[in-house]
């Protein structure tokens, strides 16, 4: 049983390292049941997002006098496609492994994995859907358009005749918004707020190191943004689109589990309060009891004395009546 004192740290959000923490062993069943829904909406989240990236993007017209932004040359990917989920969600969920090694939290870790996969799929289902609505072409179109250089163009309309590959082509209209920038603000800004969280950077206390270490994830998001500006992938608005789309859908999926930072709770998710508080009236209830059942005992006790008392009473006084009818007249 836990003491109150450890109860009052635990829910101050410092516990205390005798206060028992539920584990993945004591209660990871438990939490996964609870949530299952949850992990269901994730699997038909990555359904969508598997459908949106077959779809035909829509093909914005691009017109012969169009092509003096769409000319920048083709380049192979500074931060490849496959490095953003290892960037932005496997590094951050090593993160809160360690975590849970140190403190013991099953609830801290299922909801800051949960958290995180709920940033990026939402995040990643807004940028395609938004990507295959606009269908703007990206800097290099040109090549990809043209990729022998020599550009046709419709004799009355001006459009373009594309002659590339269908595929490059394809790709060539998915350049709003940028999908790294936001995959990668998503995860590493849903990072930032948890790392907020447990190391309080907002105590109050002036600890300017703390916040050096919340910037980081966030420094690590802007260089990938800036690389697809460099390697003309993306005009300058996409990434700033792309940006400010992963961090709000970061903020909104932290808050919907844990407490904001600058909170005395922030700590941890709201789920370990309400285990804390579901222990604390176990407990409360618990002692209640066992008070009610010494009541009872000691009630029980005493009127068995009372009784024998009063059956000694009475012999003594019916000894007393016989030995007064004994006593001779």
């Amino acid at each position: 049983m836990e003491t109150p004192q450890a109860l009052s740290a635990a829910a101050a959000g410092t516990c205390a390292p005798a206060c028992a923490f539920p584990t993945i062993r004591s209660h990871g069943v438990r939490v996964l049941r609870s949530h299952a829904y949850d992990w269901l909406a994730l699997l038909l989240l990555l359904a969508v997002e598997g459908l949106l990236n077959a779809v035909e993007p829509f093909h914005r017209f691009v017109g012969s006098g169009m092509m003096t932004d769409l000319r920048y040359p083709m380049k192979t990917n500074t931060v490849p496609a496959w490095a953003v989920p290892i960037v932005a969600v496997i590094g951050p969920m090593i993160i809160f492994t360690v975590v849970y090694i140190r403190r013991r939290n099953v609830y801290d870790l299922h909801h800051a994995v949960l958290g995180i996969l709920f940033s990026v799929l939402i995040t990643g289902v807004l940028t395609d859907a938004i990507k295959d609505a606009v269908g703007r072409p990206r800097p290099d179109f040109f090549w990809r358009c043209f990729p022998d250089g020599i550009p046709v163009y419709d004799n009355i309309t001006t459009g373009v005749i594309c002659n590339g590959i269908a595929s490059v082509i394809k790709e060539g209209h998915k350049s709003f918004p940028s999908g790294h920038t936001s995959w990668s603000f998503a995860g590493l800004g849903f990072l930032s707020w948890y790392l907020a969280g447990k190391i309080t950077v907002f105590d109050r206390r002036g600890h300017v190191a703390k916040l050096c270490v919340v910037i980081l994830p966030l420094l690590v998001a802007a260089m990938i943004a800036i690389s697809r500006v460099d390697d003309y992938w993306h005009h300058w608005q996409d990434v700033c689109a792309g940006g400010i789309l992963g961090v709000v859908v970061a903020s909104v999926c932290y808050l919907q589990f844990f407490p904001p930072p600058s909170h005395e709770k922030g700590s941890w998710p709201h789920a370990h309060f309400r285990y804390v508080t579901e222990r604390e009236d176990v407990n409360r209830t618990r002692r209640v009891a066992e008070m009610s059942n010494d009541y009872s005992r000691a009630v029980i006790v005493s009127q068995g004395e009372t009784e024998a008392n009063t059956c000694r009473t009475l012999d003594a006084m019916e000894a007393g009546t016989q030995e007064m009818s004994n006593i001779p007249t």
